[in-house]
């Protein structure tokens, strides 16, 4: 039997939550907050982790009333986590330049 890669395994799609939770990854690496998979290094890039957190409260804003309750809360979340990790990051830098 032969190993399995990644390649092998079918990626999911269609979830909102999903989709939510793989945008706010894109934002914690951006903070430097996770190693990046290709690199293995933490990199900051505050551009991408403000990018992020602004397109996922255009999400809120352009899906209001539209999503279930699990939803609504998941995207709530991711913007309040990623929020504040830009917010930490927004601090850390300021620290750094004066």
């Amino acid at each position: 039997m032969s190993e399995r890669t990644a390649a092998d395994v079918p990626l999911p799609g269609g979830d909102f939550r999903l989709f939510l939770t793989r945008l706010s990854l894109q934002g914690f690496l951006a903070c430097g907050l996770m190693e990046n998979p290709i690199t293995g290094k933490a990199e900051v890039n505050p551009p991408t982790a403000h990018m992020v957190l602004d397109d996922l409260k255009m999400l809120q804003e352009k899906t209001a009333g539209n999503l279930e309750i699990g939803e609504a809360d998941t995207l709530q979340k991711a913007i309040h986590d990623l929020g504040s990790a830009v917010a930490a990051l927004d601090q850390r830098i300021a620290e750094q330049g004066s």
